[in-house]
C-alpha cells in the first residue's frame, strides 16, 4: 500500500491491518450499504503485476487461459494461470493500461505468481513487474456507481469488461454496477472525496462479499493448485478461451471441458458458522474424506458467512454440505448470478 495513501485513508477513518482495509468503524452499516446502497473500497490488499514490451502479448498468450490477443486497449477480462497439471495457481482481472498488460489478483500470492510467470520469459522482448503500488485501486459498487464513477473520474465504460480512460486513471466495468478504478496517485484522493458524497467507504470484506456473490472466485494461497479453471466457473465468466493456442496445463482443461461431465463445480451458499478459504466440506455421502473446499468467505449482512466453494456435484445437490467436519455447521445454497453448464 502506498504509504501516503494508507496514511489519508486513516484520515478518513480506515482500520488497516497491513495492506487491507478492515472497516471504518461501524462494519455492520458497511455490510448494510452494500445490499442496497452503493459503497467504495480501497483494493489495495490485492496485487497488480504488469508486463509490458514488444513481445508481451505474444508471452502472456502462451502462459494464461484466457486469448490475450483479444484483449483490445478499451477491454477487460477474466484470466487464469495454471501448473502443467491443468490446476490454478493464480486467477486475475486483466487489462490494458497504456504500454501495460495489467493483472490483479491475490496479493498474497503475488510474488510467487510474478516469479514463476518471469522463469519463462527467457529471451522474450517482455518484463513483468509488481505494480501494485504504482496506482491507487478503489471499487464502486451499488445502484448509484456509475453516477459516481462518472462524476470522479471523468468516464465510464459503456459495457461490461471494458475500460475508459480520463485524466485521473483507468476505468474497468466489471458489472452492471460494478466497476474498479486505477487511479494515478496524485489524483486518488480527490477522487475518493468526489466519491464519498455518493458512495459509503467499506472494508475489503465487504467487497469481498459483493464480488462472491456474484460468482468471481479468487484463488489465494490455501488454494493455489487445487482447482482446474472449471471448478471455479472461470469458463463460465469468460475467463477461458478453448480457441486460443497452447498453455502450461491446456490439455488437461480441455480434457476437462470436452471428455465427460464435469465431477467438481463451485456453488454459493450460506453458512451460520466463520469460514475460509481452504476450509474443507463434508458430506453423508462420502465417509471419511472431504467433498469439497471453501475457495472464498466473507462475513453475511444477515450474520454468518457466504461462501463460494467447490464440491463434488452430486453431492451438492443430493446432500446437505457441512463445514470443518461431518457434524459441522449446515451449508444452506444460495443461487450463482449465472447459469452452470449440465
Amino acid at each position: 500500500m502506498i504509504e501516503s495513501w494508507k496514511t489519508f485513508l486513516q484520515t478518513q477513518g480506515a482500520a488497516i491491518d497491513h495492506a487491507t482495509v478492515l472497516n471504518y468503524g461501524d462494519p455492520a452499516t458497511e455490510r448494510a450499504a452494500a445490499v442496497d446502497g452503493t459503497i467504495v473500497a480501497d483494493l489495495s490488499q490485492l496485487g497488480v503485476i504488469a508486463f509490458r514490451g514488444d513481445e508481451a502479448a505474444t508471452f502472456l498468450q502462451g502462459q494464461l487461459t484466457n486469448d490475450v490477443r483479444s484483449l483490445h486497449a478499451d477491454g477487460a477480462q477474466w484470466n487464469g494461470y495454471c501448473s502443467p497439471k491443468g490446476r490454478l495457481l493464480g486467477n486475475f482481472l486483466m487489462w490494458r493500461q497504456g504500454e501495460d498488460y495489467c493483472l490483479q489478483l491475490s496479493g498474497d500470492i503475488l510474488p510467487g505468481v510474478l516469479k514463476r510467470l518471469s522463469m519463462f520469459i527467457l529471451r522474450a522482448k517482455v518484463q513483468g513487474r509488481d505494480a501494485s503500488d504504482e496506482s491507487v485501486r478503489l471499487v464502486v459498487a451499488g445502484n448509484a456507481a456509475q453516477a459516481a464513477v462518472l462524476a470522479a473520474m471523468g468516464a465510464v465504460p459503456e459495457a461490461t469488461m471494458r475500460s475508459a480512460t480520463s485524466e485521473a486513471g483507468w476505468v474497468i466495468r466489471v458489472g452492471d454496477d460494478k466497476f474498479v478504478l486505477s487511479i494515478v496517485p496524485e489524483r486518488a484522493a480527490t477522487v475518493w472525496q468526489v466519491l464519498r458524497q455518493t458512495a459509503t467507504p467499506v472494508g475489503a470484506p465487504v467487497w469481498d462479499w459483493l464480488r462472491l456473490n456474484a460468482g468471481i472466485p479468487m484463488i489465494v494461497t490455501a488454494t493455489q493448485e487445487q482447482f482446474v479453471p472449471q471448478m471455479v466457473n472461470l469458463e463460465v465468466i469468460g475467463g477461458v478461451s478453448f480457441q486460443k493456442g497452447c498453455y502450461p496445463g491446456q490439455e488437461i482443461v480441455a480434457r476437462s471441458q470436452y471428455l465427460g461431465k464435469l465431477k467438481r463445480r463451485m456453488f454459493l451458499a450460506h453458512v451460520d458458522a466463520e469460514a475460509a478459504p481452504g476450509d474443507s466440506l463434508y458430506s453423508a455421502d462420502i465417509e471419511g474424506q472431504a467433498t469439497g473446499t471453501v475457495v472464498n468467505a466473507a462475513p453475511s449482512p444477515t450474520g454468518g458467512f457466504d461462501v463460494l466453494a467447490v464440491a463434488q456435484v452430486e453431492s451438492a445437490n443430493t446432500q446437505v454440505l457441512h463445514l470443518k467436519a461431518a457434524g459441522g455447521a449446515a451449508l444452506s445454497l444460495k443461487p450463482l448470478p449465472y447459469t452452470l453448464p449440465e
